[in-house]
């Protein structure tokens, strides 16, 4: 009624309570990850229950039901018996005494959806909590009302926030139910650094899809969007339409390439393809490699107020002249960062144009990580419907494609390519231009997320692929590489660049994670959250962001903790391997034991950091 999503699948879930066993009564509670079953200790009795790989859909819900129970179905069921007999062979001779099978709902990624719904105001969700509601349900709750008086939660909510989710997944009801049942059928699998759903794929493809696929492009999943991992010398590996584990009379796919390169990397040592990546990294950084980064929400902020929104919104100064490009973070009230962004100044364009759209006014163009899109599109939406500013975001994420071609000979190649200057004189960093490549316009913008030379290019979608092809032919005799996200991680990390979620949290503010050059604090210009963050530079920072690297080579993936002088101090929020150091290098947040600024507390004077 109130036209929000809700991403929720219903099942039939259960557990049966044992007759008494001798001597249980000590026992600990147990996962068999194994068997995917559970045995908890009920008294003189175990309550044994699991998440099997073939659960019962609740298609209809009738009117009348409430809090009632289905009959068990032990066809189903049966297999949880059987792994807690293996695990407790005493089971195999007890009797049951009840059973309890009703019914449970369950979502996309096994976590709670939370927070304000991005179809409505002041319409907040707390549900969806898979079961686990009694251990979540206190801490879930104390946050969720802090949510609603203040606007936000006191800690980082993210990964229940609804707006994890893209608006065009909330009601793909394909892509709920696939996923719904791959998160609850693995729910006790080991969780490996680099696993990707099989479930609810191909949902979002940029116009490079097929292009890519054939080049042995081995995709990841976000948003929905099928982006680039990286890329297989075995030729091409797609992801096939999914076969729900075999359950439910399908056939499981046999010979399932894609799924075999996710199974070679059920590790936790570097992966059997650590050199391929190597390769893209180093080939980035001695000559030069393309990154297809289509899936980036590209929206427009435009109308006669947009440089009035973009102050407050924009925590930099980017109401510059049009053709720059401003690095900045949006922040919230508590000056913690919502958001870290590219935003350019554009000049008005022609009506229905996905590249340079015509506006009155001043005009904007975001470009921010395609993961967490719909997070900041809620976020924007929510300022300017506040502040009441009169101007409009326009979302243009499906209409173009976006290539980063990055490296010391980036140049060189673009210069073939492009039909514009781009010495620096005529093209500094951290500017663009509409310019052709392929006979084609493009947007084409001097930055990095790797550290190196190069340029962005914002391209139609329907000339992504004749422009790519032309790149791809330019660089050819260069050594160009299509290179995916796992090498923009490691590179990434190497330079000291954020990702927004790791490095950088809705409760972490810029002074705590080195970026207080992207606050515009010595002018005058008000933004959001420019209150919380002089006050914290006023009172000190109690805790700040380093880098540690490790001398022996072992694999790092974050919340490892960080140890001084025999004490935990923190613990790694980021962690990747620096193929150009030949190190693992990770990033996490540190803190004074005592409680002191850490501006003042000399980090490096301990004992090793381990």
């Amino acid at each position: 009624l109130a036209g929000v999503h809700v991403p929720l699948v219903a099942m039939h879930h259960a557990y049966v309570v044992t007759e008494r066993i001798e001597g249980i009564q000590n026992m600990p509670n147990v996962r068999d990850h194994d068997a995917s079953v559970y045995l908890r200790l009920q008294g003189d009795a175990l309550s044994v229950g699991g998440y099997e790989s073939n659960p019962i859909f609740w298609e209809e819900v009738s009117e009348k039901f409430a809090f009632g129970l289905f009959d068990l179905d032990w066809d189903v069921f049966m297999q949880h018996i059987e792994g807690a007999v293996n695990r407790v062979p005493v089971l195999e001779k007890t009797g049951i005494k009840s059973t309890v099978c009703g019914p449970e709902s369950f979502t996309a990624d096994h976590k709670p959806l939370m927070g304000e719904a991005p179809e409505v105001r002041g319409f907040f969700l707390g549900c969806g909590f898979n079961s686990a509601g009694m251990m979540l349900g206190g801490g879930c709750g104390r946050e969720l009302a802090h949510w609603i008086i203040h606007g936000r939660p006191e800690k980082d909510m993210y990964g229940y926030d609804i707006r994890r989710f893209h608006h065009s997944l909330t009601d793909n009801n394909r892509w709920i139910r696939e996923r719904s049942h791959e998160s609850y059928a693995k729910n006790y699998s080991v969780v490996f650094p680099h696993d990707e759903p099989l479930a609810g794929r191909n949902v979002r493809k940029d116009p490079l899809h097929e292009e890519l696929l054939r080049q042995g492009c081995v995709f990841q999943e976000r948003h929905g969007w099928e982006r680039p991992g990286w890329f297989s010398p075995g030729g091409a590996a797609p992801v096939l339409d999914y076969d729900y584990y075999g359950a439910y009379g399908r056939e499981r796919h046999r010979d399932y390439t894609y799924n075999r390169l996710l199974g070679d990397e059920y590790t936790f040592d570097f992966p059997p393809h650590h050199d391929i990546i190597k390769n893209e990294c180093l080939t980035c950084r001695n000559a030069l490699a393309l990154f297809d980064m289509s899936y980036f929400g590209k929206f427009y902020l435009v109308g006669p107020e947009a440089t009035k929104a973009a102050d407050w919104l924009f925590s930099a100064d980017v109401s510059k002249a049009p053709g720059s490009t401003v690095y900045t973070c949006m922040l919230n009230r508590q000056g913690g960062v919502e958001s870290d962004l590219t935003v350019s100044r554009i000049s008005p364009g022609s009506p229905g144009s996905p590249l340079a759209p015509a506006f009155e006014g001043d005009g904007y163009y975001l470009a921010i990580g395609g993961a967490v899109a719909q997070h900041n599109w809620s976020h924007i939406t929510t300022v300017l419907q506040d502040m009441k500013f009169q101007c409009k975001l326009l979302d243009c994420s499906e209409e173009l494609g976006m290539m980063s071609i990055q490296g010391p000979l980036s140049r060189a190649v673009l210069q073939e390519v492009l039909d514009t200057d781009l010495s620096n004189e005529a093209f500094p960093f951290s500017t663009h231009k509409i310019t052709t490549a392929a006979g084609c316009q493009v947007r084409a913008m001097r930055l990095s997320f790797v550290g190196e030379m190069g340029w962005e290019l914002h391209v139609p979608r329907a000339d992504c692929v004749k422009v790519y092809r032309a790149v791809m032919q330019a660089g050819a005799r260069h050594g160009i590489a299509n290179a995916g996200y796992r090498a923009i991680d490691s590179l990434s990390i190497e330079k000291g660049y954020r990702h927004w979620h790791a490095d950088l949290r809705p409760d972490d503010t810029p002074l705590e994670a080195g970026l207080a050059f992207t606050c515009k604090l010595k002018s005058s210009i008000p933004f959001l959250g420019r209150e919380a963050v002089e006050a914290q530079k006023a009172k000190g920072i109690f805790r700040r962001l380093v880098c540690f690297t490790t001398e022996e080579k072992v694999p790092m993936f974050g919340l490892e903790a960080i140890w001084r002088d025999g004490k935990v101090v923190g613990h790694i929020r980021r962690a990747d391997f620096g193929f150009a150091i030949d190190k693992t290098i990770a990033y996490g947040y540190i803190r004074d034991p005592a409680g002191g600024p850490v501006s003042q507390w000399p980090i490096g004077a301990g004992q090793a950091l381990n």
